[in-house]
């Protein structure tokens, strides 16, 4: 596999720069609200956009989120059956599993991506902010692309690590 070592790197700077994203989205909702909660309740001035912005930033810190758990292979699976089978049938299985979740991913991401460009989703204006929304709905079919990528590396691992088994 002559492209294994590059995308595992990829993969590898992916998961860090969403890590970064996420930490990031998160220290900024924390502050947007612990200033909303100052403004209302010292000053009686109240942040109009806090709440809607701090819900965007929330959908964007869950996606990528998931998109984290889907690299680190910790979402939440029933996994007794691979657990009893043999190495080499544990891969096999994996690699299988993993090619059904990659074409999910890559369902849900062109679904996604399709429906952000309908025009009526790209009109659609904030409450509060009338800032387009669309930008926040693209977190959907951006987090199942990256998901979809860590999913095929994820197979990679599973597929090199059932041919090494096999040339054993």
């Amino acid at each position: 596999m002559p492209l294994y070592a590059p995308i595992q790197t990829l993969d590898r700077w992916l998961m860090q720069l969403e890590r970064g994203a996420v930490i990031a989205l998160t220290a900024g909702i924390a502050g947007i609200m612990m200033t909303q909660v100052v403004m209302r309740y010292f000053f009686s001035a109240p942040i109009f956009w806090a709440e809607e912005i701090s819900v965007q930033l929330l959908v964007f810190v869950t996606l990528f989120g998931l998109s984290l758990l889907v690299q680190g292979g910790q979402l939440v699976s029933i996994d007794f059956l691979p657990a009893a089978l043999p190495e080499r049938a544990r891969h096999a299985l994996m690699t299988v599993l993993g090619a059904v979740l990659l074409a999910l991913l890559l369902f849900l991401a062109v679904l996604g991506w399709e429906w952000v460009n309908r025009p009526e989703v790209r009109m659609e204006l904030g409450a509060t902010t009338q800032l387009p929304r669309w930008y926040n709905y693209a977190a959907l079919p951006l987090a199942m692309a990256c998901m979809a990528f860590h999913q095929f590396a994820a197979i990679l691992r599973h597929a090199r690590a059932l041919l090494k088994g096999a040339a054993a």
